[in-house]
């Protein structure tokens, strides 16, 4: 494996983190500014308030996208076994 191969897969792995990782950042940020909101005008300072929208967005959203993520990840796998087989 060169330097420019290992580079190239140190990108994609980032690329791909980031591609898992930012769906499920977002709805999270989202949700909870809509929360932060709603907790400020009604001044309840209640900390399940927040937390539980934001753990059932993540887990709406894994419930959607869950079978892309997979196929993104199996694809990455089998991109990386065929480089290490190839040499």
């Amino acid at each position: 494996m060169t330097s420019n191969q290992a580079l190239d897969m140190l990108f994609q792995t980032f690329q791909l983190s980031v591609q898992i990782a930012l769906p499920l950042l977002l709805i999270s940020m989202i949700v909870g500014i809509i929360m932060a909101i709603i907790t400020a005008a009604t001044s309840i300072n209640e900390q399940t308030l927040t937390f539980v929208p934001k753990l059932l967005s993540i887990l709406l959203i894994l419930a959607v996208l869950g079978s892309t993520i997979l196929a993104r990840i199996q694809d990455f796998v089998y991109l990386v076994f065929n480089m290490i087989k190839t040499g």
